[in-house]
């Protein structure tokens, strides 16, 4: 495998990361991360404090360089989670800011500060950069949010990464010139992958936000970003403001590239930026333990609401419930997603039993239900195990009854799950946070709202309004944590 990151072996004046009002060039950022991986090398794994801030973007970059397993921690995560994580990884040593106070989890490692000097040492501009680790070689254990059982470490090695990476490059003609903006978290593929790495390996520049606003937004994009990285919240909040910020609009309709991921964005957002700037937003689908699958490639003929094409080198099946087959031709029938690739995960940490049963031979499951549009884009359905809802014989897709009730203005967020019905064996079920909690739509307009423009058999039984959705960091919504929903 090629370098990981070839432009750190250039060390140019060129910007390579940027938080607010601090910034490293690639030769600032090969200095400060070589003397780092220095010490890491003969390391066991580390952990990192992953706060969004410079020193979590040069901590991951820098266990890269030494070829040690990083294994980024979400700030957020509770005692037990933390403990749970710090068990199964081992790390032998925490990277954090300065200042940072950890939780008692983290208190018994060997802790090291990320300390980034104004100017390099005169030991810094002569140092070296480690040899390149075999391709195989763990480069980051990311954990899943466990919502079936601890989570897992996913492992993901350096052939994975650099493969999805170049992957994105083909798709979105990413390059050097690229200037990203994103305000996500740095624990995620999204954030910390395709947000810190994407750039890096390109050579290009990323801005992080720090904390996502639309007028940071706004700003970033107007004095030279070209590329937004967002999840859906953060689009429905662009969408939101565009109606009076003309000076976002325009930022907007400006970039090269804006892209929406970790869940699917609602077609009544889609419609609303498309209309205000000009601009299509591009989803893509990825999972931790495959990286990147499918994304809509720029200018493409997929459609709003399908997450696109395969990319380069993978491979795309849908199975029925006997595992076998679907034709490429059949754009009806709903089937588990299965991908095979480069791009994969290695294993579970210290879990064989969870590998083994990932996988349907060389195939991985995903747990994700879609179904293939003529031109071969891939249109997700939901979660197998909340979105697929089988009720009097049909099986019905939670995320087309979703999108017809986020087109009624009564209705600021939907989710729909299926519960147990003697009769129909899943009754669909629709949860709405509405626009006025004073003036609530009535509950039989969006029933006959979704029977109007889908099928009656898809209109909700029941209609539960609820004050927020239960979402995860990175807006997903969290469907076993509405009430009863748990189990």
């Amino acid at each position: 495998m090629s370098l990981l990151f070839p432009a750190l072996h250039t060390a140019s004046s060129h910007t390579a990361l940027r938080f607010g009002d601090r910034a490293l060039s690639y030769r600032r950022l090969t200095a400060v991360t070589s003397g780092l991986a220095t010490r890491l090398q003969t390391s066991a794994p580390v952990a990192v404090w992953a706060t969004p801030s410079l020193e979590t973007a040069v901590a991951v970059v820098a266990g890269l360089l030494a070829g040690v397993p990083v294994v980024p921690v979400n700030p957020k995560s509770g005692e037990r989670e933390l403990t749970h994580i710090v068990t199964d990884s081992a790390p032998g040593t925490v990277l954090a800011e300065p200042g940072a106070e950890l939780p008692e989890p983290l208190g018994s490692l060997l802790r090291t500060d990320i300390e980034i000097s104004a100017e390099p040492t005169e030991e810094e501009q002569t140092r070296l950069l480690p040899a390149e680790p075999n391709a195989e070689t763990a480069a980051l254990v990311i954990y899943t949010s466990g919502t079936t059982g601890p989570p897992k470490g996913v492992v993901l090695s350096r052939r994975a990464i650099a493969s999805s990476l170049d992957a994105l490059e083909e798709a979105w003609q990413w390059t050097a010139d690229d200037v990203l903006v994103h305000g996500l978290p740095l624990f995620h593929v999204h954030g910390l992958i395709l947000g810190v790495l994407g750039p890096l390996r390109r050579g290009g520049s990323l801005r992080h936000l720090g904390r996502f606003s639309t007028e940071g937004v706004a700003r970033e994009l107007a004095s030279g970003g070209t590329m937004l990285f967002g999840v859906p919240t953060m689009y429905h909040r662009l969408a939101d403001a565009c109606a009076s910020d003309p000076e976002l609009v325009r930022a907007l309709a400006g970039a090269r590239l804006l892209v929406s991921g970790s869940a699917a964005l609602p077609l009544h957002d889609h419609d609303r930026l498309t209309a205000a700037t000009g601009q299509r937003v591009i989803e893509r689908y990825g999972m931790t333990e495959t990286l990147m699958n499918t994304s809509v490639r720029p200018g493409g003929t997929s459609r709003p609401g399908t997450v696109g094409l395969p990319l380069r080198d993978v491979d795309v099946r849908l199975v029925d419930e006997a595992g076998n087959r679907l034709p490429a031709e059949d754009t009806e029938t709903v089937g588990e997603l299965q991908v095979r690739g480069p791009n994969l995960f290695t294993e579970y940490l210290n879990r064989p039993d969870a590998t083994a049963e990932a996988f349907d031979g060389g195939w991985f499951r995903t747990g994700d239900m879609a179904t293939r549009d003529a031109d071969g884009s891939v249109r997700l359905v939901g979660r197998k195990a909340t979105d697929l809802i089988k009720s009097g014989g049909y099986k019905i897709g939670a995320g087309e009854i979703e999108n017809v009730l986020l087109s009624h203005p009564g209705v600021a967020e939907a989710a729909v799950t299926g519960e147990p019905d003697d009769e129909l064996g899943e009754r669909v079920v629709a949860w709405i946070v509405p626009a006025s909690a004073q003036q609530p739509p009535p509950a039989e307009e969006l029933t006959d709202l979704v029977a109007g423009q889908l099928a009656p058999h898809k209109r909700p039984r029941e209609v539960r309004f609820l004050e927020a959705m239960p979402r995860n960091d990175m807006g997903k919504v969290l469907k076993r944590e509405l009430p009863g929903q748990q189990g």
